[in-house]
């Protein structure tokens, strides 16, 4: 067993994690904390001679949901080898709580490749995450009270979702057998999720899918995986998993898992997703606050977008919290992606937002708020932040969080998908 450290904690990293994009990666250590663990998120795949924080969770976050499978399963690997070489005791792989992938991938390429590199013989898929609507029912994902085939995911512009059932989409991204452990079992607890696993191990299945339609069910999902190498899903799953290593003594209870020191600098918010989620709250924003739309029209005309945003920011920052978004309605978007491509228009777009927010920070903005997970990658990119220690939560996996760097930002980089109506001005007003 690790040494000790101070407060009865273990030094050594129990968990570590992969997420397949940033704001999903915060997500998934908001679960954490809020477990008590002392979670560092690192952006991107580390050097291999990096040295690992000292922290009981380390989440790696990529980019790799949809670049192609090849890709994500080399850089999944690589940042499985380094946090193995740090101790990590368990491995958990993150992906969205929509399941967004392709027929082609990436979670089951990446799960084999990471199954295959732990030696272990099965592993579960849940991606539920009630407390924002995303539940699990005899293996079919339901977002509110819809089929996922029937939400706004249907129209995403890079991972539209025309399946619910995610036995048959998983199967579709593994040559390995899928089975389902139905949510009659897992009512049951943890023991019968566990016995439900070994059967299906027995019978040669390599993908659990698992139900969960309540907190409860994740928790007992959490403590039936504790003996498995690997666990995939949604960051809701997680949530059991910190007590299983209070219970085996590695990690002590309470803490301050979550304190951030004060924040400073002006306010700002960008905005690149185009969940339904995110355009209510751009709405709400936008009524109250100064805000300026980046066109992304204008930028394939190759007019200075983001010179004129930056410009236009200047002289409103003192006043209070300002909104630059490039979100718009499926309609729109469509338009400009027959016109110049989905990928080609997407990076556009992430590369506008990102000058945008590197010019807010020279201007003095401390506190911004980023939406959507291809956005926030590029901007703390832009930005050279590295690494992010987690603080308290704003909304259901959304958790304000603070670059480990220089200049010291407080970032809140939200899923598109996630938050209230008014998360923009509330998450400044919570903010120590």
């Amino acid at each position: 067993m690790a040494r000790r450290g101070g407060r009865g904690r273990t030094r050594g990293l129990l968990l570590g994690a992969i997420a397949d994009d940033l704001t999903g990666a915060t997500d998934l250590c908001n679960t954490l904390v809020a477990g008590g663990m002392r979670t560092v998120q690192v952006i991107g795949a580390p050097r291999e001679d990096a040295a690992l924080p000292d922290a009981d969770a380390v989440v790696v976050a990529l980019k790799s949901r949809t670049v192609p499978p090849a890709r994500a399963v080399r850089e999944s690997r690589a940042a499985l080898a380094w946090l193995r070489r740090g101790g990590a005791r368990q491995i958990f792989f993150k992906y969205c709580s929509t399941f967004d992938s392709t027929p082609r991938g990436n979670i089951g390429p990446v799960a084999d490749a990471l199954l295959d590199d732990l030696g272990g013989a099965l592993t579960i898929a849940c991606p539920a995450f009630p407390t924002n609507g995303r539940t699990v029912y005899k293996g079919h994902l339901f977002v509110g009270d819809v089929l996922l085939e029937n939400s706004g995911m249907r129209t995403h512009p890079l991972t539209p979702m025309r399946e619910s059932d995610l036995v048959a989409v998983l199967g579709a991204q593994t040559p390995h057998p899928v089975g389902l452990v139905e949510h009659a079992t897992v009512r049951r607890g943890a023991a019968a999720i566990r016995r439900a696993l070994e059967g299906l191990r027995a019978a040669g299945v390599r993908h659990a899918v698992v139900d969960a339609v309540a907190d409860r069910d994740l928790a007992a999902i959490g403590r039936a995986c504790a003996d498995l190498p690997l666990v995939t899903g949604g960051s809701g799953v997680a949530m059991g998993l910190p007590a299983n290593f209070r219970e085996s003594g590695l990690l002590a209870a309470g803490g301050e898992a979550a304190a951030l020191p004060p924040a400073s600098g002006y306010a700002a918010v960008i905005a690149g997703s185009c969940a339904p989620a995110t355009l209510g709250q751009i709405e709400r924003m936008a009524a109250s606050c100064p805000a300026f739309f980046v066109d992304a029209e204008a930028l394939a005309a190759r007019r200075r977008v983001a010179a004129g945003a930056l410009a236009w920011a200047g002289p409103r920052l003192a006043g209070g919290p300002v909104l630059i978004y490039a979100s718009a309605p499926p309609a729109r978007v469509r338009r400009i992606q027959k016109r110049l491509g989905a990928g080609k228009a997407g990076a556009m777009i992430e590369r506008c937002l990102a000058r945008i927010a590197r010019g807010l920070v020279d201007k003095g903005v401390g506190r911004l708020i980023v939406a959507g997970g291809e956005t926030a990658g590029a901007v703390v990119s832009a930005l050279g932040v590295n690494a992010l220690r987690i603080g308290a939560e704003v909304d259901p996996g959304v958790p304000w969080t603070m670059s480990t760097g220089r200049p010291r930002l407080h970032l809140a980089l939200k899923s598109g998908n996630f938050g209230g109506p008014d998360f923009f001005t509330r998450a400044f007003e919570v903010l120590p």
